[in-house]
């Protein structure tokens, strides 16, 4: 593995920030317009039938045993219904800006679950510093103006950040994939629902 990036990674890490950075911005727009739960299973059908698509094309096949879907079933939950339910009810109440700084603490909470639940990643000074200023940097790029509706409407943001706590789980949890040697592709449409 190159520890490098190439103009490929860089442009592919561009396109994934806008995607999912912009997903804020939609759902701030949409959620005026369309209850919670409706967007939630929107934003899933679309991106299920996205990537069962992805799968016929690059004949990618589906684990088909109990265990594996027992696992999808879980990252399913961590990784997408819990974390966008929370994420959209909350930016009913707040705005879009300060649920993606909340939501940016996603990194903080996987670093201590992976320290609490795993034997090889460990909290250092060094990830937590980098993680620190990765949070920052976010504030920065987002516009600390975003931070002023910081304490009102707690019951959102904490649910903003039970969403980032989910997602951090989700990372630990999603570790199991590699051992069961399901691949990368075919985890990500697993967690969707199936096609009929």
């Amino acid at each position: 593995m190159s520890a490098r990036m190439s103009l490929l990674d860089w442009s592919l890490l561009l396109a994934l920030s806008l995607l999912w950075g912009g997903s804020y911005f939609f759902v701030g727009v949409v959620v005026k317009a369309l209850p919670p739960f409706t967007i939630v299973l929107l934003r899933v059908a679309i991106a299920a039938v996205a990537l069962h698509a992805v799968l016929r094309l690059t004949r990618t096949q589906m684990p088909w045993d109990a265990s594996a879907w027992a696992a999808f079933f879980g990252m399913g939950l961590l990784n997408n219904a819990i974390p966008f339910s929370l994420i959209v009810w909350g930016q009913t109440q707040i705005a879009s800006g300060l649920a993606s700084i909340l939501n940016a603490t996603t990194p903080l909470f996987a670093l201590v679950v992976a320290h609490l639940v795993t034997h090889d990643e460990r909290l250092s000074k060094g990830r937590l510093a980098g993680i620190l200023l990765g949070l920052a940097g976010v504030v920065v790029l987002i516009g600390p103006d975003a931070l002023t509706g910081l304490g009102s409407d707690v019951l959102a943001q904490i649910a903003v950040l039970a969403a980032a706590l989910s997602y951090g789980c989700a990372v630990t949890f999603g570790r199991r994939f590699k051992r069961m040697g399901v691949p990368p592709l075919a985890t990500a449409a697993g967690r969707s629902p199936p096609r009929a």
